[in-house]
């Protein structure tokens, strides 16, 4: 049932009808929290700088605080358009960043993580916690059920992501795993990087 209204909401065509589309918006998952490296806050700034330097939508969890709140602002400063989905009990405990060109306040989390995925045509991922975690394992697993084929960029800030590889290459020897999961995402070690990755040229 939930996948059939996943399928519903998302509307996805074939695979094998699917054909490159230019990037026009890019989904940010990333951490509530600044994190214990100044990096993380360097590097997700550089990306809202990139993305609107490139015209670039930026779509992402709504609040103002952590690495979600750098990277909105650092958009919106460099003139780009960045849209905010925040579930309502978050909203009010973390508060909506003003100032976006669109926050949308939805009832719950499962509906938040379907507009961003809707909105967005591909995923660009920093460092983050158990939220983040919880988004890229999400947004894996639908392209693994073919109910998406857009691209998702670890960007590995500090080796950030090194142990998350370790733990697909794991899960895919214990045989839990095709190897054809290795294509499911990318990761790159900088935002010059993913935006490479997104064939998008770097200015």
């Amino acid at each position: 049932m939930i996948l059939h209204q996943l399928q519903n909401f998302l509307s996805p065509p074939s695979l094998n009808d699917m054909k490159m589309t230019l990037i026009s918006s890019v989904c940010v998952y990333c951490g509530s929290r600044f994190g214990a490296s100044e990096n993380y806050s360097t590097v997700a700034r550089e990306l809202g700088h990139a993305l609107a330097g490139q015209k670039i939508d930026v779509v992402y969890g709504g609040g103002a605080v952590g690495l979600m709140g750098v990277v909105a602002r650092a958009a919106k400063e460099a003139g780009g358009r960045v849209t905010g989905i925040i579930p309502d009990h978050l909203y009010k405990r973390e508060v909506g960043l003003e100032g976006l060109d669109e926050l949308l306040v939805v009832d719950t989390m499962h509906i938040r993580k379907a507009e961003m995925v809707a909105r967005s045509d591909a995923f660009i991922i920093l460092p983050g916690g158990i939220g983040t975690l919880d988004e890229m394992m999400e947004i894996l697993t639908w392209r693994q059920l073919e109910l998406h084929d857009k691209q998702v960029i670890l960007v590995d800030v500090d080796g950030y992501w090194q142990p998350i590889a370790r733990l697909f290459d794991h899960v895919i020897a214990a045989g839990f795993l095709q190897a054809q999961a290795h294509d499911y995402y990318t990761i790159v070690p900088d935002v010059k990087g993913a935006l490479a990755a997104l064939g998008i040229p770097n200015s």
